[in-house]
């Protein structure tokens, strides 16, 4: 990197929050962001290298882009991975006591309580966060199979 853009950037942190914004619309051409400060900067650093060095290849931008459009969203809880029936018993023995959960039709049932999660159940059972089909030992029999 040359001099004066090592300079440039390095200005940013001392700038103020409205300077900030003002560079993004000149750098940018677009309404900043509604983020912290370091945001911004981090933000603008990047769009002057880019600038100055040229951004990505189109192809990798492309594959960025796919990649972006098939992430699945997050606010939906991910299927499992294996279907448990109803009436199901798994059986965890954790710190020397047995932990007995049943399946349900719309959930699963621990201590007299329903859950809709497996994990819920290992977060109380182990006081952490636990992934609850891997707390309980329940595994995908077509994993299983293409491991082989």
């Amino acid at each position: 990197m040359t001099l004066p853009l090592l300079k440039q950037i390095a200005d940013l942190q001392g700038k103020s929050q409205d300077d900030l914004k003002s560079l993004w619309h000149e750098y940018f051409g677009a309404e900043p962001p509604a983020y912290r400060k370091g945001f911004l900067v981090k933000g603008l650093a990047q769009r002057i290298q880019e600038l100055t060095f040229g951004g990505l290849p189109a192809a990798h931008q492309a594959r960025l882009n796919a990649l972006v459009e098939d992430k699945p969203s997050r606010r939906k809880s991910p299927e499992p991975t294996t279907s448990l029936l109803p009436g199901t018993k798994l059986v965890r023995d954790w710190q020397g006591v047995a932990h007995h959960v049943t399946v349900t039709q719309d959930g699963f049932e621990y201590r007299g309580r329903r859950f809709k999660s497996l994990s819920a159940i290992a977060n109380l059972i182990a006081g952490t966060r636990w992934n609850g089909w891997t707390f309980f030992g329940v595994t995908n029999p077509n994993k299983r199979e293409k491991k082989q």
